[in-house]
């Protein structure tokens, strides 16, 4: 078995619902390798039962999806996601990186997107590229400037559909797209206000407030 097909052991993805604890330390072809409770790492096939009410019911390149008791739960790899209990507020909790910063693995109109916690942007910020990848007109928005390492480059205002990160899935996001000056894209406030943020050391948990 080569784990590495999919994602290394070093992606940790934890979820708490039922007073269970799963989290997912790999991923294979319609297989996850998962730790129950703290226990020794199992793999387990799609339409297994991991624990009480619990289902593993799907797997690709960088999620496992879970039916707890009907309600389906969906882990992306990248963060450590903590859901308490099914009806409780969405939150993700975001594992601060070697140098500090926290990049986030999420989803932007249902496409996969790779972020950088960024207070200091005003609005989720995409590469030109990222945004043709994802299907975004961005041409039709309206134009601004933005000033980079570079100077002052065009960018263009757009609203996208839905983001989500962990647990948390917000609709109508305003982001600007830039053709220059961004070599990844940025988590900024028109996401990040629209949850209440908490650092707790080298974590940061985000609580979906509406």
């Amino acid at each position: 078995m080569r784990l590495a097909l999919f994602a290394p052991f070093l992606c940790c993805v934890a979820l708490q619902v039922q007073a269970a604890d799963i989290s997912v330390v790999g991923l294979f072809p319609g297989k996850a390798v998962l730790v129950i409770d703290g226990g020794s790492p199992k793999t387990y096939s799609v339409g297994n039962t991991v624990t009480s009410g619990i289902k593993l019911v799907d797997v690709n390149q960088s999620t496992a999806t879970f039916d707890a008791d009907g309600k389906k739960q969906r882990i992306d790899i990248g963060g450590h996601v903590n859901r308490i209990a099914p009806s409780g507020a969405s939150s993700v909790t975001l594992q601060a990186d070697g140098r500090g910063h926290f990049m986030v693995q999420g989803q932007i109109n249902g496409g996969t997107m790779r972020m950088l916690v960024d207070t200091g942007a005003s609005l989720i910020a995409l590469p030109a590229s990222d945004a043709k990848r994802l299907g975004i007109d961005y041409k039709k928005g309206q134009i601004a400037y933005v000033n980079t390492a570079n100077g002052t480059v065009p960018a263009y205002q757009v609203m996208l559909n839905s983001v989500k990160i962990g647990d948390i899935t917000l609709n109508q996001v305003d982001a600007l797209v830039q053709e220059s000056g961004l070599s990844f894209a940025l988590l900024g406030m028109s996401f990040l206000n629209r949850t209440e943020m908490r650092r707790e050391g080298e974590q940061m948990v985000l609580t979906k407030r509406f």
